[in-house]
């Protein structure tokens, strides 16, 4: 059983991280507009928002390949410990970035030109996904770790 909550739980990382890889490397002007107002799509912000976006696409698509490789290479990190380890530190990637939401959700979004919208639409997706997969990792973290 345990076993299987781990396998699931890369599973799900592996997909999530691949998705965030896609959104914000490949499709990385879409991803801009969520964090540009429409007002300010024309401005240098724009380009260099949607020029840096890949960078934490990056990031995603090495969590993804970790999540993959784990899943491939069954035989590898196979102590309780290791694989707590492990998913702790997925949990870790969603939480932060779960937290570093939840003060522009409290504040209600954007604000005039300023932050993006988190309560809605896409960016509400990835929050309440971000919340889940966190818990999930340290749920996982927290079996293995015992």
């Amino acid at each position: 059983m345990i076993e299987t909550v781990y396998r699931a739980t890369l599973l799900l990382n592996a997909l999530w991280f691949g998705a965030a890889f896609w959104y914000f490397a490949v499709k990385r002007e879409t991803a801009a507009k969520l964090l540009i107002p429409r007002s300010a799509r024309s401005s240098p912000i724009f380009a260099t928002m949607s020029a840096a976006l890949p960078f934490l696409g990056g990031m995603n698509l090495a969590f993804s390949l970790l999540s993959v490789m784990l899943l491939a290479r069954g035989d590898l990190f196979v102590a309780p410990a290791e694989q707590g380890i492990l998913l702790f530190a997925f949990g870790t990637a969603h939480l932060t970035q779960f937290v570093i939401n939840l003060p522009v959700a409290k504040r209600g979004g954007r604000i005039g030109e300023s932050y993006w919208h988190v309560l809605q639409g896409p960016m509400l997706f990835i929050f309440v996904v971000d919340a889940i997969m966190a818990t999930l990792n340290f749920a996982g973290a927290g079996l293995r770790l015992g």
